[in-house]
């Protein structure tokens, strides 16, 4: 039908988010609360103007990989490695703690072993999306932060790729520690090839053709998704492998105006990516998972820049940047998401409780932005004297 053509929808994605991103700027709110708020009036729950979310979710999920490959830009591998060293035993221990709290919240609220621990399991996890979308990296300050920030990001992301595997085998009932190995082996080999490739073909067709930059903008679009496929098929995620391509060019002196030609293009797909998260939400629930929603994500949102705070303090960092990373990473993770799907699929939880996690995991992202660009330099800053690029 017409009325769900992808021009069509397009259209409503980005002429609604006009408007909203509009009433947003004069009224100081946050521009990522207007795109999920559009999402939620006209998706399937709503106005129902946007029947088929499916589609455009996977439209949203390429502005991750545009997010994550951009990142990779700006990080140098010889930082990264000695942040990851660092920060392995911060997100271990975080880990475990948000497992906890998310476990005593399912269970205080009368839910079954299984899923309380499915729901202890998807506070683990920060989003990547928010934390890095709100993170100016015009300075120095925020360069060492956005290491740290992904250093615990990606070994989260590691976490949960793990989680997806187990959920993944326990719903077709084929999972074995075999396969597990195989991942984690995957990743230093996924590196030394993107390495590889990119050190002795892709840097020098670079090289050659710099001043076509069309080339240079089809050429950097091939490699990020080039990756980030691999990534799949060796089963990680596809934006581990997106992270991966950023990261080997990052030493390029190319590397910046490839981060600059291609933001236009993420800022595009990440608009429709935090319209899905709204168009997904059945409303149908709400009052039966408000308040356990409510208790978890006022806990995360509290807990976390706490937690985060006192163990960067602990490892040496400065007060102001340990609690800045901290609030920067006072949220649910978009990964949180995906694990609640699949135990949903592997029978594991109800869907009352997906939903619920659903519903915390939206708050956190509405409350956490509101922190960030309200007290913190960002791009998506409410006040002049905070927005950075």
């Amino acid at each position: 039908m017409h009325d769900q053509s992808i021009v069509h929808i397009i259209f409503l994605i980005f002429t609604g988010t006009a408007i909203l991103s509009t009433i947003a700027l004069f009224t100081r709110q946050s521009l990522l609360v207007a795109y999920m708020l559009l999402g939620a009036i006209l998706g399937p729950w709503g106005l129902k103007l946007v029947k088929d979310s499916i589609i455009v979710k996977e439209a949203g999920d390429i502005g991750i990989l545009f997010l994550l490959f951009l990142l990779g830009l700006h990080l140098q591998p010889q930082n990264l490695l000695h942040s990851i060293r660092k920060m392995s035993w911060i997100a271990i221990i975080s880990s475990m703690v948000f497992l906890m709290v998310g476990y005593s919240i399912g269970y205080l609220f009368g839910l079954g072993y299984a899923e309380s621990l499915i729901i202890g399991i998807t506070t683990m996890f920060s989003s990547t999306i928010i934390g890095l979308k709100l993170l100016p990296t015009t300075v120095l300050h925020h360069q060492h932060t956005g290491e740290l920030m992904i250093s615990i990001l990606l070994l989260q992301d590691l976490v949960a790729i793990g989680v997806l595997l187990i959920l993944h085998g326990i719903a077709d009932r084929a999972f074995s520690f075999h396969d597990l190995g195989l991942i984690v082996s995957a990743f230093p080999i996924l590196f030394f090839v993107a390495y590889f490739f990119q050190h002795y073909i892709l840097s020098r067709l670079l090289n050659r053709f710099d001043k076509i930059h069309e080339y240079i903008f089809i050429l950097s679009i091939g490699w990020c998704l080039c990756m980030a496929e691999l990534s799949s098929v060796m089963h990680l995620s596809a934006e581990i492998g997106a992270f991966i391509a950023g990261i080997t060019l990052a030493s390029n002196p190319i590397s910046l105006y490839i981060a600059e030609s291609l933001k236009p293009l993420r800022d595009f797909f990440l608009v429709i990516f935090f319209f899905t998260i709204g168009a997904g939400f059945n409303f149908d629930y709400l009052p039966a998972i408000i308040w356990p929603a409510l208790a978890l994500a006022s806990l995360i949102l509290v807990g976390k820049p706490f937690i985060f705070s006192w163990l960067l303090q602990r490892s040496g960092e400065a007060k102001a940047i340990s609690w800045e990373i901290g609030v920067r990473l006072g949220q649910i993770s978009e990964f949180s998401l995906l694990v609640i799907y699949l135990a949903l699929d592997a029978k594991l939880i109800q869907p009352s409780t997906t939903y619920m996690v659903q519903a915390a995991t939206m708050i956190t992202f509405v409350g956490s932005s509101y922190w960030v660009t309200m007290r913190y330099p960002t791009p998506m800053a409410a006040s002049e004297k905070l927005r950075r690029d």
